[in-house]
């Protein structure tokens, strides 16, 4: 949390906030290169994780592969 407007923070500054993944591809590419806070303990193991990474990388595939309603409405619809 901060105690501050991150808009008017100095570059400096701003670049030490922490930012979120823009899409669920970034998130599992990241969760890939960023995996030992999971497997700490022996909770996950890199099994598990890879082939949840894999799961939802199926899921991010399909969704590249078709146009979303708005584009097709913008682009196609007659």
């Amino acid at each position: 949390p901060q105690d501050k407007n991150l808009y008017d923070l100095p570059p400096r500054e701003q670049k030490k906030v922490p930012e979120v993944c823009g899409s669920l591809k970034e998130a599992l590419e990241n969760l890939d290169k960023d995996r030992g806070f999971l497997k700490a303990g022996g909770v996950m193991t890199d099994e598990f994780i890879d082939a949840y990474i894999e799961l939802k990388m199926e899921e991010v595939m399909r969704l590249a592969l078709h146009p979303h309603p708005v584009e097709f409405e913008m682009y196609y619809k007659c």
